[in-house]
């Protein structure tokens, strides 16, 4: 579509592509080392994350629809941490869980931030985005495991 351009396409994909790819390996360097792996979240959006840094998602607190987990649901999921001794539950930047909460409350487990990069910055000049987020979950894993 933009001929005249597509060198410079190709070298700022270049470019931002090496950073992912630094990006990578620096959080594979510091979660491979990590002997906790288990983490709980509040939804299904971490499974790609889990896989390549060989996480364990032991329990999921709400499972569909953003609905509330039933009282059978929570008591799974507080028996799943206290079996495992999960230090740690996850939920998104934008998200408050009140289940999330109360799963803390009855483990001892404290809550974090993890970042499925749903909702992205606002600023315009925002390209460094999404390596912006994985830095801040990296930060938020050590934090939370390490």
């Amino acid at each position: 579509i933009d001929a005249d351009n597509a060198a410079q396409y190709r070298a700022n994909a270049a470019t931002y592509v090496a950073k992912l790819e630094a990006l990578q390996t620096k959080m594979h360097a510091s979660l491979d080392k990590l002997e906790n792996r288990d983490i709980v979240t509040l939804h299904e959006a971490f499974p790609y994350l889990a896989q390549e840094f060989n996480l364990t998602v032991a329990a999921v607190i709400a499972y569909k629809d953003d609905t509330a987990p039933t009282v059978n649901e929570l008591k799974e999921v507080i028996a799943v941490v206290n079996q495992l001794e999960v230090k740690a539950l996850f939920e998104e930047p934008q998200d408050s869980s009140q289940s999330a909460q109360n799963i803390a409350d009855a483990t001892g487990a404290k809550i974090y931030k993890l970042d499925p990069g749903v909702i992205g910055e606002s600023d315009t000049g925002a390209y460094n985005g999404y390596i912006n987020m994985m830095e801040n979950n990296l930060t938020s894993l050590m934090e939370a495991l390490g």
